[in-house]
This record gives C-alpha cells, sequence and structure tokens, in this order.
C-alpha cells in the first residue's frame, strides 16, 4: 500500500515496510471502555530496536496496569476489513475479543466487546487526520491519529474473579506510530460527559522537528455532529498553560472562541505504570489514569456554548 493511502486510513497498520528492518520503531493502538463506574483499556502494538522485535499488549484498569511481551510472529494484521491479531486477541474497530493469559503476573483477561455508531472527525486532503497537514511529514518523531471519537460498547470483561460488564457504554479508539513519544507532553480525552453528548481530546506535547523544537497541540470538542478544533495548524494559541502533578488548567484560543480545560486529578499518585517507546524500545515509565475528572467549557466572546464535566477519563502529564 502507497503511504498516501495509509495516511488517509489511519487505523492501518503503517509499519508493514518496517517490519522487516531494524529501525527504530513503534505503533500502538488504543482501546478505551467504560462504564459508569470503571473502565479498561487496552494497547496492542509492536516495537522495534537495533535488538530486538516484539508485539505487547498492554492493559489497564482503574487500579492496575499490566504489559504482556509476545514474539514479533504473533502480531498479524489485515487491512480489509482493518484488524489486528496479538496472540488470541483480536481488534478493530467494530469491536476487541480478548484472551490473555500471563502466568508470571498471575494474570488473566477474557471477553468480547462489541463497538456500534462509530463517531471519527471530519478530514480532508489537507487534513487526512488530527495531525493535519502535519501528517504529510515523513520524519515526525511520533504520529497520532484518532479512529473514534465515540462508540457505544456492548459486552464484558473478565480479568482474574472481576467482571466488567458494558451495556451501552462509552469507547473511544486512538493510535500512535514512529520512533519515540515526546519528552514531554499532557493528554487527555473524556467522552462520559453528566449533561451532555459531548466527546473531547486533548494533546499537547514537545515536538522535535529538525534543528528545533515546538510546543504541538491537537485538540478536539465534538458536540453531536459540531466540531470546535484547537490545533497548532489552524493558528489556534495556548493562552494558559498551569500543569504540575497533581492539576492541569489550559486556555485555548482560535478567533473569538475560547476553550479552557480544568482537571486537578494527581496522576502520578493515583495513576497507573505503561512503557513508552524511546528510540523503539519501550523503556520509558509513564503515568495514565482512566478515572480522571476534567471539566470543559467553551465561549465565544461572552457567551458559553458548553460547559460540563466528564469522569472516566482519560489522563496523562509526562515530564521530564
Amino acid at each position: 500500500m502507497n503511504r498516501l493511502y495509509l495516511m488517509k486510513n489511519p487505523d492501518l497498520f503503517q509499519g508493514e515496510k518496517i517490519l522487516t528492518t531494524n529501525k527504530n520503531y513503534f505503533e500502538g493502538w488504543y482501546f478505551k471502555n467504560s462504564n459508569k463506574e470503571k473502565g479498561i483499556s487496552f494497547i496492542p502494538g509492536i516495537n522495534i530496536d537495533e535488538e530486538n522485535k516484539k508485539a505487547f499488549i498492554q492493559v489497564i484498569t482503574d487500579d492496575s496496569s499490566y504489559f504482556v511481551n509476545y514474539p514479533i510472529e504473533a502480531f498479524k494484521f489485515n487491512s480489509e476489513p482493518f484488524n489486528i491479531k496479538i496472540g488470541n486477541s483480536t481488534f478493530s474497530k467494530e469491536g476487541i475479543h480478548v484472551d490473555i493469559e500471563d502466568e508470571k503476573q498471575a494474570l488473566k483477561i477474557s471477553g468480547d466487546v462489541k463497538y456500534s455508531n462509530n463517531k471519527n472527525i471530519n478530514t480532508s486532503f489537507m487534513n487526512p487526520n488530527i495531525m493535519g497537514p502535519f501528517s504529510y511529514i515523513p520524519f515526525m518523531e511520533c504520529n497520532h491519529a484518532i479512529l473514534s471519537m465515540k462508540n457505544n460498547t456492548n459486552g464484558a470483561i473478565k480479568i482474574n474473579n472481576s467482571i466488567m460488564n458494558f451495556e451501552d457504554d462509552m469507547g473511544y479508539i486512538e493510535k500512535d506510530w514512529g520512533c519515540s513519544f515526546p519528552k514531554t507532553y499532557i493528554w487527555c480525552q473524556g467522552n462520559n460527559f453528566q449533561n451532555s453528548n459531548a466527546s473531547f481530546m486533548l494533546s499537547i506535547a514537545n515536538v522535535p522537528f529538525k534543528m528545533f523544537n515546538f510546543r504541538g497541540m491537537i485538540c478536539i470538542l465534538m458536540l453531536d455532529d459540531k466540531e470546535y478544533k484547537f490545533t497548532t495548524y489552524n493558528n489556534s494559541k495556548i493562552v494558559n498553560y498551569e500543569v504540575n502533578d497533581n492539576f492541569l488548567n489550559v486556555t485555548l484560543k482560535k478567533g473569538d472562541y475560547i476553550l479552557n480545560i480544568k482537571s486537578d486529578f494527581d496522576v502520578n499518585t493515583a495513576g497507573q505504570k505503561l512503557s513508552a517507546p524511546v528510540k523503539g524500545k519501550m523503556e520509558k515509565d509513564i503515568f495514565e489514569t482512566i478515572t480522571a475528572v476534567i471539566t470543559v467549557t467553551i465561549s465565544r466572546g461572552d457567551t458559553v456554548i458548553f460547559s460540563d464535566t466528564s469522569k472516566n477519563c482519560g489522563l496523562e502529564i509526562v515530564k521530564e
């Protein structure tokens, strides 16, 4: 498949040509499932460095996380229809089938969750995914794509002796690929708002770009069929940025639109440990929670268009 086709279809496996090399590379999908009380996310992926090629599945719940290694031969992918398989587990935009066992971690996970009513962002030739024109730049350290801002989830996951039921609950799907995660970044995502059918995602990262770095931003608030997008490439600005270990207060501006995001969840204390790639090696510890609470407000001039709070949000705050 040519690069333009893959760019327009970011859900597909982007690294097929790299599988036969020792180029530093990673690619991972993120499938988040949450009900009113709790959630579970799965991160299936691969990583390649000078010494190893591996597949993996990371799992994160409200109070635990796991990293399960597989040989690279356990990774299989299809393009039409899109799905990936690692070991006995299968992941697609239509649902997930999970069958994971790891004796060393005393871990056993099984179950099926079906997805429906996937709602994705609008795209165009200039903006084939959330990275916009930056999607066309071949040397980006990390590429990001949203595959489903919101979808309905139905099914159940059994993790050891605990069962998580999803009955017309909420899901979210995204992915990353490249060689390394940014050194510093914030990321948050929510679609369990109390009084609305909204979905939201924000990422602000230190982006290396040839001889210099810049602070890159991608953010989208989806209200029913209306999108409010705040990004580096559409001339949005960061007008307030207060971030520490247990507090986030960010304000963005595009034209006469103002967007504010707040959360006071302590990720480093209550978050679960995940592994992130550095030059293909899954060796950087980061901490994520999927139980954060965020409040999002958007105004135009003096008029508040939307203000609501979402529970069971994904949140990462990564500093050097």
